[in-house]
Order: C-alpha cells, then structure tokens, then sequence
C-alpha cells in the first residue's frame, strides 16, 4: 500500500472515535491543565531560574497541546498518549517531550500551550508553547490534516502575546525589551517540510518544482525571514534544533523495502542532512545581520542517528519499532485511541510512527538542553542562558 492510502487510513481510523468521547476528553485536559498550571503542581520551578521566560515554536515534536483547540486531525488529546504524564495532555508522546526537560534545565515550570485557556494573566510570564502538529516552516505543508498554527502563524501569535498579554506587566518598555532580550526561544521545526511535503507527491508538488538543495534552500531561506521577524520583536537568544533522520522512524520504514545497514532509509536521510548543514550555518549569516543574536545550533541528526545505530549505548533496546502504532515496525498506522501500547517503554527509542518515547526526550535534552557541547553548537544551551 502506498503512503497515501496508509495516511488516510490513519485518519479515518481517528474519525471513528466520537466527537462526543473527543469533547469529553477535551474537558478533562482543560481541567487538569488548570490544576496542573493554575496550582503550581511542576517541580521544575525554581527561585533562580536561568532565564525568564522560555518560548516555544515548531511541530508535533514540541506540541505541548495546542491542537487540542483547532479542528485537525493531528491531535494526541488521548490515550494511549500521555499514559506516563498521568493524563492525555495532547503532547505527542507517553509522557514529556525534549522542551518540558529543556524547561526543567533552564529552572522554568512546563511552558502551557498558547491556545490552552490556563495561558492568561501571570502563567504566561514564565513562557508560552506555541507549537502546532502538522506545521512546517513553509505555510502549505501539513494542510492534509486540516488546521495547523504554521510558524509563521506562530511568530505572529508571539507577536500578539507580547502586545495584548506581556506589555500589561512592563510599565517600561526598556524593562520587557530586556525581559525578552534574556529569554530563551526555542524553534524545533522542518521535519513535516519534508514527510507531510516533499516526501509526499500524490499530494504536493514540491518535490516536482525542486531538487534536494533547492528545496533545503528554499526552506532555510523562509526560515531566515521568520528568525528576523522573531528578532525584529525582541527575541535575541535563539536555540535552532536540526530536524532528527527522519529515515529512521517507523513511518518511513513501513513504506520501503530496502534499508541501509543502519537500519534507516538512506535517500530521506541524505535530504535532511541538506537542510541540517544549511541550518548548522545560518547563524553565522543571521549573526551578521542582526547584531546582538545569539543562537546555538543543537545537533538532533547525529545524537538521533546515534541511539537508533547503538540503542544499547543509552540503555535502549528497540530502535526501530514503534511502541504504539500498526502494520510494519508500527509505523503503517499512528497510535489509535486507546490502543494498547507496548508495556516496556523505557526500552523503546519510537513512541508512534513519528515520535520519539519519553525516555528518548530525556536522553537527547540531556545532552543537548544541559552543560554539554557534545551536539550543541558553537556553544551549550546552558551557557546560552547564562550570557
């Protein structure tokens, strides 16, 4: 079958679990996000947290729950999903994702998604989520699924909390210039540019219009744009994450035949590997054009590629399977609603046929979120914050 009618059979599947049960849970996720937020029930917090504030941006890898409030059919506003948070939060994973450690690194509650009613008055001084599932950096991609806040969408709805929610508690401009200046803005995006875009021709064109690099180029260069918008509202310190191999994950080894000895589709990892090198060089060009920027480059391709080639290295076991999910490697099909996920997830580097396991989230904010310059570039995330 090919990966047109395994993505439509993903989403009718979906279909087919009640609006009725869908706004049941919905109500739940809205509560707890109000005792989880409104109470202070996060023991990341801290007195001296390393920045102020932590702003999120990107795809279904950070989403913290704002489909939960768009009609998509990209949501995780369910169980199996969130079975290891304690409830669905519409996180796209059994438990937290890399940005809740890199929160708790930076000495910050969990940042609460945009959308989520509790991201009002002072909860939204501490950062806010504004991560989409199914968003890519270039407008069109993702649109099968319905709704999706693109990051364009995202920069303007920062735009908007800075206006309408922020100002408010700055009573001198100088105070939240510099209040943004020291926070630190994450943007983990690029990854559906390619497996909800270009690696898709039955529905996109991209990949009839340009070749490999055009199509890094063309993606870097938007990204560009959108980075200057960001700077142009007060962000400084900026934290860029290299989409992870996305020749890798069970969704792409359910739809070939032939793999590489490292057990991942070749071609598609070539092609992220285009846009990473790209991505990896971008500061040095941004860092020319808007003085005062600092940003680091996190390396998630080799760090990624590394615990799928050498699982054992981080006390993983399956790398290559999904933990939830159907068909081949669990990748043919996403988790369903209250499917039965696989019971030791702690050996898992797959949650879904897309993302990685809670446990995968720590390994690689361990390493990329923390003190180490192992995959981060030219200098740690920690030191970042420091500056």
């Amino acid at each position: 079958m090919n990966r047109l009618g395994q993505k439509e059979r993903s989403m009718k599947s979906l279909l087919l679990f009640s609006k009725t049960k869908m706004k049941s849970l919905l109500f739940c996720v809205v509560f707890l996000e109000l005792v989880w937020f409104g109470y202070g029930h996060d023991q990341s917090r801290n007195h001296h947290p390393l920045a102020p504030a932590f702003f999120i941006f990107g795809d279904s890898l950070v989403d913290s729950g704002n489909n939960n409030y768009i009609p998509t059919l990209a949501k995780a506003n369910y169980l199996p999903y969130g079975i290891d948070f304690g409830f669905p939060t519409g996180r796209f994973c059994n438990g937290r994702t890399v940005v809740d450690y890199g929160a708790m690194y930076l000495g910050l509650p969990l940042v609460p998604p945009y959308l989520s009613p509790v991201s009002i008055g002072g909860n939204v001084l501490k950062g806010l989520n504004y991560a989409s599932a199914a968003a890519g950096i270039l407008d069109e991609t993702g649109q099968h699924y319905g709704a999706r806040t693109t990051l364009n969408g995202q920069i303007s709805q920062f735009e908007m909390t800075i206006q309408l929610q922020l100002q408010p508690f700055f009573q001198n401009p100088a105070d939240l210039r510099k209040y943004l200046a020291k926070s630190i803005i994450a943007i983990n995006i690029g990854s559906n540019d390619y497996i909800n875009n270009y690696l898709m021709p039955d529905r996109y064109s991209s990949s009839q219009i340009y070749g490999g690099k055009e199509y890094a180029t063309l993606l870097i260069k938007t990204l560009s744009a959108q980075i200057s918008r960001l700077y142009n509202l007060g962000a400084r310190k900026m934290v860029l994450a290299g989409s992870g191999p996305l020749g890798c994950i069970p969704s792409q080894l359910s739809m070939v035949k032939g793999k590489n000895s490292s057990g991942c589709v070749t071609k598609i990892n070539n092609l992220i590997s285009l846009f990473n090198s790209r991505l990896k060089d971008l500061p040095n060009t941004l860092n020319k054009t808007l003085p005062g920027s600092l940003f680091i480059y996190q390396n998630f391709y080799a760090l990624f590629h590394d615990m799928v080639v050498n699982p054992s290295r981080y006390g993983l076991v399956v790398p290559d399977k999904a933990c939830c999910g159907g068909g081949r490697y669990g990748g043919a099909l996403t988790c369903l609603p209250l499917q039965q996920p696989c019971m030791d997830r702690h050996h898992y580097v797959f949650w879904d046929a897309f993302h990685p396991t809670e446990i995968a989230n720590k390994i690689i904010a361990k390493n990329t979120f923390s003190k180490s310059t192992k995959y981060s570039y030219p200098i740690s995330f920690y030191e970042l914050a420091k500056l």
